[in-house]
């Protein structure tokens, strides 16, 4: 069964943070009533086979994982 595109919720946030393995530390702009400000979060794959750099302090769009966790960076604005 694929996944449906309507359990993903796209955020803006800036990365606060560059940790190995192509992780990211970003910090969300409209943070939720949580309180988590900040998340985990990996590069996309074809932002890594086109070899987009993201740098700290770049805005870039974030892809949240319906369960939580980690989010995926889907474009560099």
């Amino acid at each position: 069964m694929p996944q449906s595109k309507a359990l993903d919720v796209e955020r803006m946030g800036v990365v606060v943070e560059s940790l190995p393995n192509i992780m990211f530390r970003v910090k969300l702009d409209d943070s939720p009533a949580s309180g988590e400000d900040t998340i985990l979060s990996y590069l996309s794959g074809k932002m890594r086979l086109h070899r987009i750099r993201v740098l700290v302090g770049d805005k870039v769009l974030l892809e949240l994982e319906p369960y939580g966790g980690k989010a995926r960076i889907i474009k560099r604005l």
